[in-house]
C-alpha cells in the first residue's frame, strides 16, 4: 500500500491520456429538462482535484462554478439516470454521462459531442475518484502546484493566518516547495499525538519497532507480534528508514497509522461481512426504506428512480412501491392524493434490477402498496416476471414443505405485497372497500404474505412464518411497552414492517432503535431526511460490511430468552470514554468570512431505556483550527449489544439553538476498545466533509 501510494501523484496523472483531455476541457451539454439543455466548458483544473464548469447566471459566486473530486460519488456512463432517460432519448446513449454527487445534491447530466468524448470524461473522472480516496492528508495538500498564491486572496482570514505569514519566509505572497511542506507540518501538529509518541520513541524523531509493539500491547490493548508492527510500519511509514534491516516509524507514519481503517473508532473487522448469514430472515434486522420513490415530503414533493438507486447503493434492502393506475394501462408509482410527482412502475422495476445487488449480495425485499385495478395489477404481474426474471424467487427455496423463512444467503428479491383497501391512504380516504387482488400478482408472492395482526397468541397458533404484518409506528410502540417479550417472541420466526405515522407529512423519522430493542426487523425509514433517526439507521448498519443484514443478539433469537427492554435485569458494563480533541473543524456559515466555530463535543447513548444518557463538553470560544475538551466521562451500559453511541459536534450559540457541525454513530460492539486514536466525524452538508477528531475509549 504504501509503495502504491508513493508511486502515485498529480504529476503522474498529468501524463494519463485521459487527464490530459480533461485539463484542456470540452464544451459539453448540461441537461435539465426537455427544454433545458445548454453548451458549457468543462475543465479540469491544474490542481487535479477540482472541476471548473462554465456558468451564465449573473453574479455568479465563482466557488460555485467548481466542484471537488472529492465531491462524486461515482460517474456513470450511459443513460443511467432519471435526467437523461426522460430528457436525451434523442441523443446515442453512448454520449450521455452523469456524476452523482454524495449527499442529497443533484446528479450532473451531460451530453458529449461523441463516444470517445464521453469516454475520456468518464474514464478520467474515475481514475481522480479512486486516486483521491487512496490518498493520504498529506499528498492531498502537496497535490497543489509546488507554489501559490495566498496573501493576494480576497478572503481576509487567509491573508491574516499566522501560519501562512510565517512560512512564507521568502515574502512572496506565495508558497513555494519547502515553504509548503513547512506549512503542512504546523497544520498537522498534534500536541496530544506528540505525548503519546515521545512517550513510547526511543529517540525523539523515531519509533523503534519495538516501541510500536509497546504502544499497541499497551495503549491500543492489542495481542499482536512484531510480524504486526513490521507490517505497519511497512504500510504507514512514508521514509525509508533504518539501519541493519531494522525498521521506525517516524511522526508522520505513527499519524498515518492513527488515522488509517486500523487506527478508526469503528472496528474494521466489522467493515466486511462477519456475522453468520445461515439463519432465517426473522433472525435479522433489516435495512429498510419508506415510501423509498420520494426525494422530498410527502405531500407534493418529487418522485424519482434515482430515490431507488440512492438506497440501493446504501445498502437498503426493502424498498417500497406504492402502486396506483396509470395512463395507457402503466402502473405509476407516487404518494396517492397527493401532488408527488409519478414515476412508472415498470422504470422502477427496470432499476431495482440494475441495482438491486451491486452494493450487497443478499436479498431484496420489494414492499409492494397495491391500490391498482385487477387490469393493471395483472401488467405489474408481467413487468416483475419479464424485467426480473431468475431474480424474482416465485418459489420456495428448500421445497414446498419447507415451513421455515430463506436465510439472507440466497440471492433473490422477494415481495410483500400489501393488498390494502383505498381508506389506507393517510390523508383523502375515500372508501372501506377492499381491492381484489388479480390471481397472477398474488403468484408472485411466495415468503412475505401481507396479513392483518390478529394478536399474539392468534399470530402464534394460526399464522405461518411466511406471514408479515405492517405496524405504523404508534401501534408498534405501544406493543413494545405493553408486550414487549411477546413481541420479541413474535418477532423470532414472523418479519414485522413498521412504518412512519402519516402525520409526518415533512418525511421525519421515528427513532429506529424503539423498535429494534423488540426484535423487529423491517424498520422503514424516510431515507432521504437527514436526521438523528437516520444517523441511528446508518450507524446500525455500518457493521457487517454495511450488506443492510445484521444478525440480532442471541436474546432476540432464542425461544428460551425472557429479555424484556423495557424491565433489564441490571447487569452494567462501565465505559470510560475521553474527549481530547478536534482539529481544523469546518466553519457553519461558509459565506461569512469571520465565521469561526465555539465548538463543543455532545457524547449521546441510546438503547433499552435504562441504557439513554448523554454528556457533553464546554464550548470553546473561536477555536476550529485545533480546540482541546480533555474531558472525561463514564458511562454504564446494560445491553450493549443494542446500544450505539453518537458523537456531535455543535457550534455554541448563547442566544438560541446550536448550529450542527459533525455527527459519528456507531454500534458500541463495533467501537475497538482500548484505543486511543483518530476518528472522523461524518458532516452531513452538501459537500460532505470529514472532521478528524482524537478520543479514547477504555473498557
Amino acid at each position: 500500500k504504501r509503495n502504491m501510494l508513493r508511486g502515485l501523484s498529480v504529476d503522474s496523472l498529468r501524463y494519463d491520456e485521459h487527464l490530459q483531455f480533461l485539463l484542456k476541457g470540452s464544451n459539453l451539454d448540461k441537461v435539465k429538462s426537455n427544454s433545458w439543455r445548454k453548451p458549457r466548458f468543462f475543465k479540469l483544473q491544474d490542481d487535479c482535484s477540482t472541476i471548473w464548469h462554465e456558468s451564465r447566471k449573473l453574479r455568479k459566486v465563482p466557488s460555485r462554478q467548481t466542484f471537488s473530486i472529492e465531491d462524486v460519488q461515482e460517474v456513470r456512463l450511459g443513460r443511467h439516470s432519471e435526467g437523461l432517460q426522460k430528457y436525451a432519448k434523442d441523443v446515442p446513449e453512448e454520449q450521455c454521462f452523469s456524476i452523482i454527487f454524495k449527499g442529497n445534491r443533484k446528479n450532473l447530466d451531460l451530453i458529449a459531442s461523441s463516444k470517445e468524448e464521453a469516454s475520456q470524461w468518464a474514464e478520467g473522472l474515475k481514475k481522480l475518484i479512486k486516486f483521491s480516496n487512496n490518498m493520504s492528508n498529506k499528498q492531498k495538500l502537496e497535490q497543489y502546484p509546488s507554489c501559490f498564491p495566498f496573501l493576494g486572496s480576497p478572503n481576509r482570514v487567509a491573508r491574516e493566518n499566522p501560519h501562512l505569514q510565517k512560512c512564507d519566509k521568502s515574502k512572496s505572497n506565495m508558497l513555494e516547495d519547502s515553504e509548503i511542506e513547512e506549512f503542512y507540518k504546523l497544520l498537522t501538529k498534534r500536541e496530544e499525538i506528540d505525548v503519546i509518541f515521545n512517550k513510547y520513541a526511543e529517540t525523539e524523531e523515531l519509533m523503534s519497532t519495538d516501541d510500536l509493539l509497546k504502544f499497541l500491547q499497551t495503549e491500543q490493548h492489542e495481542n499482536v507480534t512484531v510480524e504486526k508492527a513490521h507490517l505497519l510500519i511497512e504500510m504507514y511509514e512514508p521514509d525509508d528508514i533504518g539501519e541493519d534491516g531494522e525498521k521506525h516509524m517516524t511522526k508522520d507514519g505513527f499519524l498515518m497509522y492513527l488515522q488509517s481503517e486500523e487506527g478508526q473508532i469503528f472496528n474494521p473487522a466489522h467493515s466486511r461481512v462477519c456475522q453468520e448469514m445461515m439463519h432465517p430472515l426473522s433472525h435479522y434486522f433489516i435495512s429498510s426504506s419508506h415510501n423509498t420513490y420520494l426525494v422530498q415530503d410527502q405531500l407534493k414533493g418529487a418522485s424519482s428512480t434515482e430515490a431507488y438507486i440512492r438506497a440501493l447503493t446504501r445498502g437498503c434492502r426493502c424498498v417500497e412501491l406504492d402502486c396506483w393506475d396509470g395512463p395507457n394501462g402503466e402502473p405509476v408509482i407516487y404518494h396517492g392524493y397527493t401532488l408527488t410527482s409519478k414515476i412508472l412502475f415498470k422504470d422502477v422495476i427496470t432499476t431495482v434490477k440494475e441495482y438491486a445487488f451491486k452494493s450487497s449480495p443478499y436479498p431484496v425485499i420489494l414492499s409492494l402498496e397495491n391500490h391498482c385495478t385487477l387490469e393493471q395489477q395483472k401488467v405489474m404481474a408481467r413487468h416483475l416476471r419479464e424485467i426480473l426474471g431468475d431474480m424474482l424467487q416465485t418459489t420456495p427455496v428448500s421445497g414446498k414443505d419447507s415451513a421455515d423463512l430463506p436465510s439472507p444467503e440466497v440471492r433473490i428479491i422477494l415481495c410483500l405485497f400489501n393488498a390494502l383497501p383505498t381508506q389506507h391512504c393517510h390523508f383523502f380516504p375515500t372508501s372501506n372497500t377492499k381491492l381484489k387482488l388479480a390471481y397472477e400478482l398474488s403468484e408472485v408472492v411466495i415468503y412475505c404474505r401481507s396479513v392483518h395482526f390478529p394478536g399474539f397468541d392468534n399470530a402464534k397458533k394460526n399464522q405461518t412464518s411466511f406471514d408479515i404484518s405492517s405496524f405504523v409506528e404508534s401501534k408498534a410502540l405501544k406493543l413494545v411497552q405493553d408486550s414487549a417479550n411477546d413481541f420479541i417472541t413474535h418477532n423470532m420466526r414472523q418479519l414485522s414492517r413498521i412504518y412512519p405515522a402519516g402525520k409526518r407529512t415533512d418525511s421525519s423519522n421515528y427513532n429506529p432503535v424503539d423498535l429494534w430493542i423488540a426484535g423487529c426487523q423491517i424498520v422503514a425509514l424516510n431515507f432521504q431526511t437527514p436526521c438523528l433517526q437516520m444517523d441511528l439507521y446508518q450507524g446500525m448498519f455500518k457493521q457487517n460490511g454495511h450488506c443492510g443484514y445484521i444478525l440480532k443478539p442471541k436474546f432476540l433469537r432464542e425461544s428460551t430468552s425472557q429479555f424484556n427492554p423495557m424491565c433489564v435485569i441490571i447487569k452494567l458494563y462501565k465505559h470510560f470514554l475521553q474527549i481530547i480533541s478536534g482539529q481544523q473543524l469546518p466553519k457553519v456559515n461558509q459565506d461569512k468570512i469571520n465565521s469561526i466555530v465555539d465548538p463543543l463535543v455532545k457524547v449521546e447513548i441510546f438503547g433499552v431505556p435504562r441504557d439513554v444518557q448523554k454528556a457533553e463538553t464546554h464550548h470553546l470560544n473561536n477555536n476550529g483550527f485545533n480546540p482541546m475538551w480533555n474531558k472525561t466521562y463514564v458511562f454504564d451500559i446494560s445491553v450493549p449489544q443494542l446500544a450505539f453511541i453518537r458523537f456531535l459536534v455543535e457550534d455554541y450559540d448563547g442566544s438560541s439553538f446550536n448550529d450542527f457541525v459533525a455527527q459519528y454513530t456507531l454500534p458500541v460492539t463495533s467501537i475497538q476498545n482500548g484505543k486511543e486514536f483518530q476518528m472522523c466525524l461524518e458532516v452531513i452538508t452538501w459537500k460532505h466533509a470529514h472532521v478528524p477528531y482524537c478520543y479514547k475509549w477504555l473498557v
